[in-house]
């Protein structure tokens, strides 16, 4: 069973920085794309960042310069260092594993974590 446990979110002011951590379980994590999408309210669900299974990243370019993925393949551990809030980046942020079975994506979600930026 796929279990993606998030951690790390609250509030903070314009300016500040934040770090989301996402635990994973039941899955190869060196084999799998992570990533972390937010959702505000009244809006679509979007990637903020993703880490493929070799390490490449992939960043939203509302984020890009002050958002920074990494992961611990030893401890499935996923992170997400936010720096330069805005409030902008407000909304629920959720842990995702994706990964491939012939030829399908396969999609696995945390409970999600709230950030609030302040102004």
């Amino acid at each position: 069973q796929v279990q993606l446990v998030e951690s790390g979110g609250g509030s903070v002011q314009a300016g500040g920085s934040l770090r989301l951590s996402c635990a994973a379980s039941g899955i190869i994590f060196s084999s799998v794309v992570m990533g972390w999408y937010r959702q505000a309210p009244g809006k679509q669900r979007e990637l903020v960042a993703n880490i493929g299974s070799i390490g490449t990243t992939d960043y939203a370019d509302s984020v890009k310069g002050r958002f920074t993925i990494s992961k611990d393949n030893a401890k499935k551990m996923v992170y997400l260092q936010m720096n330069s809030l805005k409030p902008e980046d407000t909304g629920v942020y959720y842990c995702n594993a994706a990964q491939w079975r012939a030829g399908s994506r396969q999609d696995y979600w945390g409970q999600g974590t709230q950030v609030t930026v302040s102004s």
